[in-house]
């Protein structure tokens, strides 16, 4: 969701400068403005610049931290429903909505015998500087759904990603929907 709330840093907290991924520090102390929060990820503005922090690192700002739970099925497979829902909480740093819906998720295959997934995906414009960190989230969130012991992820250019393969309810929510 999108807000305006200004926290200070509990801890040095890392994060990633918006769009071009840069890595950098938040140090202790330093009071943000937190922008967007969605998918257990936060948008901020940090010293005039937008970055983007982790769910898994929100503790650093006194917020509680993203925890993806999933239901282990007992005959051992992959669910691939879970594997839909671990891709939705991943959201675009920019826009606020999910990877799935902005569709930017081209394909899934669930390797069963050997426990992987396989993504193939695609980001809004080629040049995105944020493309490592939005692969970098789907690998780590996509791991964590029960069975899944590697996740793969090819990133694609080919369709070239437009509006159009947006849901109805990201356009709507967008305002890019005519």
């Amino acid at each position: 969701m999108t807000e305006r709330r200004m926290v200070v840093a509990q801890a040095d907290c890392p994060a990633r400068r918006v769009p071009d991924g840069t890595p950098l520090t938040i140090p202790k102390d330093t009071f943000v403005t937190i922008t967007q929060s969605l998918g257990g990820n936060y948008t901020l503005t940090y010293h005039g610049q937008m970055v983007r922090v982790d769910g898994t690192d929100a503790g650093a700002l006194g917020l509680e931290e993203q925890v993806l739970d999933f239901a282990a099925p007992a005959d051992g497979r992959i669910r691939e429903d879970q594997v839909w829902e671990a891709l939705r909480t991943v959201y675009d740093p920019e826009i606020p909505v999910d990877l799935v819906n902005l569709g930017l998720i081209y394909r899934l295959q669930i390797d069963q015998p050997r426990q992987r997934v396989d993504v193939e995906m695609t980001l809004t414009a080629p040049g995105c500087g944020m493309g490592p960190v939005l692969v970098g989230d789907v690998e780590r969130r996509v791991a964590k759904v029960p069975n899944v012991e590697a996740v793969a992820v090819n990133l694609v250019f080919d369709p070239p990603w437009q509006r159009e393969m947006m849901s109805e309810e990201a356009q709507l929510e967008t305002g890019m929907f005519f």
